[in-house]
Parts: structure tokens; sequence; C-alpha cells
């Protein structure tokens, strides 16, 4: 019982002189709230498949910095596989995302991640997916968010109208 106030007594100034030398961050903007329902979802870049649409909540994916964005998969969305020039972070909000690892596309070796789920794999990771229901996934991590497709037929943006 006699070491607590002790330790008290050292830990106390330690913590406020450090508190001290901290540097200063002034905030980056104003807090932001996003209510269930309130998303601007619009449709999402040429280089993803046609239908997704994407909500944008903090920064700009195109961007070097932080940013958070939705993505919307429909029913049978498949993303052929692709990498990204950043690390990827991804949390199923609802939904299942079938993931798979590698340059072919197989849904046999796909891993089912459902509502609440989170992964991450690095830079130039190998990957594809499908969506059997109605997906939103919430990407987040360092911009700028780039998509190379394995296979350039795979690419979106490839395929004529």
């Amino acid at each position: 019982m006699r070491l607590a106030p002790l330790i008290v007594a050292l830990l106390v100034p330690s913590a406020a002189l450090s508190a001290q030398a901290a540097p200063v961050v002034p905030a980056q903007g104003p807090m932001k709230l996003y209510p269930a329902g309130t998303l601007q979802w619009v449709p999402a870049s040429a280089a993803m498949p046609k239908g997704i649409q994407m909500a944008v909540l903090e920064g700009d994916p195109t961007k070097p910095g932080m940013f958070t964005m939705r993505l919307k998969f429909p029913a049978g969305t498949r993303v052929g596989p692709h990498f990204h020039s950043q690390t990827e972070h991804a949390t199923v909000v609802y939904g299942a995302l079938r993931l798979g690892m590698g340059e072919k596309f197989d849904s046999a070796k796909t891993e089912r991640l459902t509502t609440g789920s989170f992964g991450y794999w690095v830079a130039g990771t190998r990957h594809y997916a499908f969506f059997e229901a109605e997906t939103v996934l919430q990407l987040h991590g360092q911009g700028p968010w780039t998509i190379t497709y394995v296979n350039p037929k795979d690419d979106p943006r490839n395929q004529k109208p």
C-alpha cells in the first residue's frame, strides 16, 4: 500500500513532462458524422465493374493521404484478380465478400467474409472478389487508392461499350 503513493508521485511529473514535450498538432478539419441513411452514393470509378457505387467518408482516395470510403456491390458482382499500390484495409459493413488470393479467379478457393469481418492485404497482393448478395465494404488507408488488374481484359476501362 505504501508503494502506490510513491509510484503516483514518480509517474505524474514524468507524464506531465511528456505532455509538455509533445508537439501540438492542430485539427485537420471539423468533425464529420454520417448518421445511417445519409451517405451520398455515386457511381464508382471507371476502374470498377459497372453497378458499383461509392461514398467517400474522409479524404480523397485519388490523392496522397488518409481516406475512408464505402463501396456498395450489387449481388453477383465479380472483380477479377487485381492489386493495389498501397495496403488495403477492408471491413464488411453488411453482406458477404468472397475473397480469393492469386492471379486466377477461382470461386472454389475463396474465403467467405460476412458482416463485421475485417482484413488487410499489403500493396501488390494479387486478389479477387465475388459478391453473392448486395454488400457494402468500407475501405481505408493511404491514397492514392489504385487498382491494377492482372489480366487487362478484366479491367472495365479496357472494355468496349
